[in-house]
């Protein structure tokens, strides 16, 4: 069973700028989509931003298009999101997610099979 682990959460200003990392435990990350989702208290999960298995594609929700990245070191085994021009309205934990194979385009939970614990993010006006 993968085991991953999100950091790099924290409090920052509106407008400034954050990174967060996943790290997968074994040799079980090169052949898989990741993503990231988020949380806000009291709302559903929802889709962030997602990378195929080699990098070369990703996609990403309308509401961080243009201001998040995700990316992704097979030699690390970690999955990236650099978030920017943070808004009070990204506040929420956000988590990594490994699919279950290699397939693309991925966005929906049920695409995925395995969670990191989640990083809290929280962005003040």
């Amino acid at each position: 069973q993968v085991q991953l682990v999100e950091s790099g959460g924290g409090l920052v200003q509106a407008g400034g700028s954050l990174r967060v990392s996943c790290t997968a435990s074994g040799r079980t990350f090169v052949s898989y989509s990741m993503a990231w989702f988020r949380q806000a208290p009291g709302k559903e999960r929802d889709f962030v931003a997602a990378i195929s298995w080699h990098g070369f594609n990703t996609y990403y929700a309308d509401s961080v298009k243009g201001r998040f990245t995700i990316s992704r070191d097979n030699v690390k085994n970690t999955v990236y999101l650099q978030m920017n021009s943070l808004k009070p309205e990204d506040t929420a934990v956000y988590y990594c997610a490994r699919s279950y194979d290699g397939s693309w385009p991925v966005s929906q939970i049920t695409d995925f099979g395995s969670w990191g614990q989640g990083t809290q993010v929280t962005v003040s006006s």
